[in-house]
């Protein structure tokens, strides 16, 4: 008995999504500069208002990231576009800076409550 749907459909159609989402991560690759927040790892004499300029832009992209995510559902959701692996895509890039951003948060704190149980 068959159950309508072959091995090699399957396959094709993962290997259709497979080279969208090499696409899209070419496309995209090049405005981000792929790096999660835009906060370069560089030394050197840094000005006092530097990190939290850094921070501010990292937040920023963050937020545009979101945005761009639940832009991407909702014209999926509306009928839109039919290109799933672009939404979840975004979906996930949106997720993924959320949790850098997340986690920098927590070892800020982290870092604060170490420097406020030093004695003085």
């Amino acid at each position: 008995m068959s159950s309508g749907i072959s091995t090699d459909g399957v396959m094709a159609i993962r290997n259709a999504i497979l080279q969208k989402n090499a696409a899209l991560r070419d496309v995209t690759a090049p405005i981000d500069g792929g790096s999660v927040g835009g906060v370069g790892g560089g030394t050197g004499s840094a000005k006092p208002g530097d990190f939290t300029a850094a921070l501010k832009s990292a937040l920023e992209q963050v937020d545009g990231l979101q945005a761009k995510a639940g832009d991407a559902a909702a014209a999926f959701e509306r009928g839109e576009t039919t290109d799933i692996a672009a939404v979840m895509l975004a979906k996930q890039q949106a997720s993924i800076g959320f949790e850098a951003t997340l986690q920098v948060r927590n070892k800020l704190l982290s870092a604060y409550k170490d420097i406020m149980s030093m004695p003085v």
